[in-house]
């Protein structure tokens, strides 16, 4: 299927961790939780780790920005919404 080439391996065995957010809770009743993963995990797949949460109805969040900051220098990239809600 794909030509011989070395970083083939490379490229196909390495994943991309995103900081995302989680939707949890029921309808019209929102409830985030902030997590490492893979990019293209499910949404209810296991994370690497869970960083915070944030309840947009009653405005709470609670965020771990050392948690956070360690694993951008693992290689980690955060989504546009975290990035937001953390104002990094």
């Amino acid at each position: 299927l794909w030509p011989n080439f070395p970083w083939v391996d490379i490229i196909l065995l390495t994943f991309m961790l995103k900081i995302k957010m989680v939707r949890l809770g029921k309808n019209h009743f929102p409830f985030y939780r902030i997590v490492v993963a893979e990019e293209h995990s499910k949404l209810t797949g296991r994370p690497a780790q869970s960083l915070g949460f944030h309840n947009p109805k009653t405005n709470e969040t609670e965020i771990d920005i050392q948690g956070i900051k360690s694993w951008i220098k693992k290689g980690a990239q955060m989504t546009a919404s975290v990035a937001k809600l953390c104002k990094i």
